[in-house]
């Protein structure tokens, strides 16, 4: 039976996809898997047990990703999950960046105890929270993973021209695209062009602060930025200077900072992006499905740390190891099958920069002996045996 540790409250419509072959006790010592929300795993011993770690959601900064891959440990997310909730609120980010609807909400409530004048007031008053609307304005959405398809998706259905930039579009985004989604060659490009700009990329060395002071000199005078993807994509105080300057007409942000609250034209929500009861469903199914797949199967979907392989299951038994990505690994590991008589029937194999995943489905009796000697290889950094009906 696998034990699976849940280290957050993990949504109940995950923990049911696990059958009678899991348990997922509230304390465990030994599990095999883990599924995690925002807990920090960075102080967490590793157990030798532990085979799998997702993630219900997509960023994975609460994960020593360096140390699970040293020991053979595969991290999983859920890239998709949660991305319509997130659609969603940067729809809403740019309706209220536009009208000013929250400011007018704000004063509204000012008006509390004037009883008949209240009507008049209104009609006073309202003129000071007009602001354009969107439709007809350009949106230039950097990054097309699965939230900024469907958000370019839906600005263009609400009558705005779209202008997507993506140097590495997938094809499965492709596919999702709208066609009149028009393809912009460079950042310039979409700085020059855009009235709304929103970002949808992962924070990393490369596009840390990315939206920065000489970025934002080359857009248009009064752009609205949106900002739901990472925090670190937008070098702070450049985009308050900007604000300040009326460069920028708003930042509406989800990810609160201290410099950020209670400043005219910036909108801060309280990183609510994914908080929707069918998100977190949806990220507690799709990483269940992960590990389960993983450990019946061997096969990875998903995985940050690991390269993605996958077999169809056979009546063969499985060996499934991780190994150095270097040459001869595969040659060796055949040979000692050979001397063992075990065949080889299928294979599957892929690198990710250092290390690399194979999966063989075999015939013939594999002895304690056998796995070890895999094992004892120093390209190996992991060797797992699956039978045929494990659980």
């Amino acid at each position: 039976m696998y034990q699976i540790k849940c280290l957050n409250k993990i949504s109940p419509v995950g923990i049911a996809r696990f059958g009678g072959g899991y348990n997922c006790p509230a304390e465990t010592d030994q599990p095999e898997a883990v599924l995690v929300r925002s807990a920090s795993m960075h102080e967490m011993q590793l157990p030798e047990s532990l085979l799998a770690i997702a993630r219900a959601g997509a960023g994975v900064n609460n994960i020593p990703l360096d140390r699970c891959s040293d020991k053979g440990i595969v991290v999983f997310n859920t890239p998709g999950a949660n991305a319509n909730a997130v659609k969603e609120l940067v729809l809403a980010g740019l309706l209220l960046s536009s009208r000013k609807i929250s400011l007018g909400i704000d004063w509204a409530k000012t008006l509390k105890g004037r009883g008949d004048e209240v009507a008049k007031l209104v009609e006073k008053g309202k003129s000071q929270f007009a602001g354009p609307e969107i439709s007809g304005k350009t949106l230039g959405v950097i990054g097309l993973g699965a939230i900024g398809t469907l958000v370019a998706n839906a600005a263009h259905s609400l009558g705005m021209e779209v202008l997507g930039y993506d140097p590495y579009l997938s094809v499965d985004a492709a596919w999702g695209l709208s066609r009149a989604v028009k393809h912009a060659r460079s950042l310039d490009e979409v700085y020059a062009q855009s009235d709304y700009i929103t970002i949808h990329v992962p924070l990393l060395p490369a596009t840390k602060e990315m939206i920065n002071a000489e970025a934002i000199e080359k857009m248009k005078d009064g752009v609205h930025l949106l900002n739901y993807a990472r925090g670190g994509l937008f070098n702070r105080a450049d985009v308050l200077s900007a604000v300040k300057s009326g460069k920028v007409a708003t930042y509406a942000t989800d990810f609160p900072d201290d410099s950020l609250l209670d400043i005219p034209n910036v909108l801060v929500t309280p990183h609510l992006g994914a908080s929707t009861p069918e998100s977190e469903d949806n990220c507690a199914r799709m990483a269940a499905n992960e590990l389960i797949d993983y450990l019946e199967n061997g096969n990875i979907s998903n995985s940050v740390n690991m390269p993605n392989v996958s077999m169809p299951r056979s009546e063969y038994t499985r060996i499934c190891l991780f190994h150095k990505n270097v040459p001869n690994v595969i040659s060796k590991l055949s040979g000692i099958l050979a001397n063992a008589n075990i065949n080889i029937e299928s294979m599957q194999s892929k690198a990710k920069k250092e290390h690399a995943y194979v999966i063989l489905d075999v015939t013939g009796e594999i002895t304690k002996d056998t796995a070890a000697h895999l094992e004892q290889l120093p390209e190996i950094i992991r060797a797992r045996v699956i039978p045929t009906n494990k659980i």
